[in-house]
């Protein structure tokens, strides 16, 4: 399955067996077969075909959405090595705790709402017929230090956008894992077919705002009094890149 494209099914089960996943997360294939109450035969049989044709994917035992993320990336500076590489379903969360870590000053409403779903939800990945997300995390030792998410509302007038936020945490700020992490979504939202990339942050988020101007994102628009912060109001600052 490449990017953003929705899987089609000449099967009602390998449908039901996509779906269980992707509304579930990473499964390990009997827990999937016996939800589904099919047989073992079938099922492998159905399986086969949704691995060959890149739906779904086989990894450490369980199941997953068969996304094309690109490999894992190593950065080592002067005083930090950290990884860059496609979230996984048991990153949940350590990725859930960082962004709500990052943002806990209350300035990344957007980041903050993911966070919710997310958590809410039990499943980083998404991909069906209303909606398709992707994280990309950076990891020290293992431990997940920053994000970059990415959104697509299935709506065939935004089929050309995706909504974006990008985080790290404060004591790895300064060491270039947000620039990466930025360069790593944007690429692949590139590769997907995307031809704009949006975000919208708080006007007292000026490190955030200052960050995406430094790489080419512009203001496109500002919302007055959008946000109540302490019961005072504060503008929200929409910007966008064009790919």
């Amino acid at each position: 399955m490449e990017g953003l494209e929705k899987p089609s099914f000449d099967h009602k089960d390998r449908r039901d067996i996509y779906e269980h996943v992707e509304r579930n997360g990473a499964m390990r294939p009997d827990d999937v077969r016996t939800a589904l109450g099919m047989k073992a035969r079938p099922f492998g049989h159905h399986m086969a075909i949704l691995k060959r044709d890149n739906i779904l994917e086989e990894r450490d035992s369980k199941l997953r959405i068969a996304y094309e993320a690109g490999a894992e990336e190593e950065y080592e500076t002067d005083d930090v090595s950290f990884t860059i590489r496609q979230a996984r379903e048991e990153d949940l969360t350590g990725l859930v705790g960082a962004i709500r870590q990052a943002i806990g000053s209350g300035e990344y409403v957007r980041a903050e709402t993911v966070a919710d779903v997310v958590d809410n939800e039990g499943v980083l990945l998404r991909h069906n017929e209303i909606e398709s997300r992707i994280f990309f995390v950076a990891t020290v030792d293992s431990e997940v230090v920053g994000w970059v998410h990415l959104r697509h509302v299935d709506l065939a007038k935004l089929t050309h956008t995706a909504q974006l936020t990008v985080g790290v945490l404060e004591g790895y700020r300064g060491h270039g894992i947000g620039s990466h992490l930025l360069e790593r979504g944007l690429e692949w939202a590139t590769k997907q077919g995307f031809e704009k990339i949006e975000n919208a942050l708080p006007a007292t988020n000026e490190k955030a705002i200052e960050f995406l101007d430094e790489r080419g994102w512009e203001v496109e628009a500002v919302r007055e009094d959008h946000y109540k912060m302490d019961g005072t109001y504060v503008d929200e600052v929409m910007m966008a890149v064009q790919l």
